[in-house]
């Protein structure tokens, strides 16, 4: 069966819908209190989960960039949930997560504000205008973090597979739509080859989720790729202490066999010069 993501806007009732489908289908729902729930595997706490999540980060100063590799153990979290099969990753940008894999099924839920207010309203039992303001304070927030951390407008409906307007249809009719979706043969006959693919995904985000976390490496200005454990970094550091942390960091990550070097020092003075 094929992995299902969901991206909503707030007030679309998409969280219900969510749990029928994975009951339905029998599939684990990775939302937010499974990841809580796995967060201290992976180091992290609470406090850091309130802090990063779902929120788009900046690779500045140290700081920033230890918040990214948060955002990082975050998607090995999704990720490493994803190796188990059969799971919906709820929200977190989990359709731009996975792009190279074709048995994902990405599903977008959307309603008109209004409509989104008022379900949202009714359902916390709070005054309509703090409503409308929490509900563009989250769509702010979430287009923010899928523009800054993968580069793509979160409305652009070819990002998704199904797009389901809810003020337009009944909740049972999405569910079904999007059982009978996941099993499409056209998605079953990817699955063979989404397992290698996977492996280099989670391979390429530890290297870089331990790269972000150097004090000794200021900026991130290189590509990370895997195959089959082998690394290639290309791009370029600023010093070639940067580049030699940059190697040996990766070397240390598990799963990593070789590390190819094809980084280039490129610091201020001698550009100018």
């Amino acid at each position: 069966m094929p992995i299902i993501t969901i991206s909503r806007e707030m007030g679309t009732g998409a969280y219900q819908i969510a749990k029928d489908v994975a009951k339905k289908l029998r599939y684990t729902l990775v939302d937010g209190p499974k990841i809580a729930e796995l967060a201290s595997q992976y180091g992290l706490t609470p406090e850091v989960l309130e802090r990063v999540d779902e929120k788009p980060p900046s690779y500045v100063t140290a700081e920033d960039r230890l918040h990214a590799s948060y955002l990082n153990t975050i998607e090995l979290i999704l990720l490493d949930c994803v190796k188990k099969g059969n799971v919906i990753i709820y929200g977190r940008g989990g359709q731009d997560l996975l792009p190279s894999l074709r048995n994902v099924l990405r599903v977008r839920f959307i309603a008109p504000f209004d409509e989104r207010v008022e379900n949202f309203a009714e359902r916390e039992w709070i005054d309509p205008d703090l409503a409308r303001e929490l509900i563009r304070k989250s769509d702010h927030q979430r287009g923010g973090f899928i523009h800054f951390y993968f580069n793509r407008d979160w409305s652009d409906p070819f990002g998704y597979d199904l797009v389901f307007n809810t003020s337009r249809l009944s909740r049972s009719a999405i569910v079904d739509a999007i059982v009978t979706a996941a099993k499409d043969p056209k998605l079953k006959q990817s699955e063979a080859e989404a397992e290698d693919v996977l492996e280099n995904i989670i391979l390429c985000k530890r290297v870089e989720t331990e790269l972000l976390k150097s004090p000794d490496i200021r900026n991130m200005h290189f590509k990370i790729e895997a195959q089959g454990g082998e690394v290639v970094l290309s791009g370029h550091v600023h010093t070639d202490e940067e580049r030699k942390e940059a190697i040996a960091m990766s070397r240390k990550v598990k799963g990593v066999r070789r590390v190819e070097d094809n980084l280039q020092v490129v610091g201020y003075k001698s550009f100018k010069e």
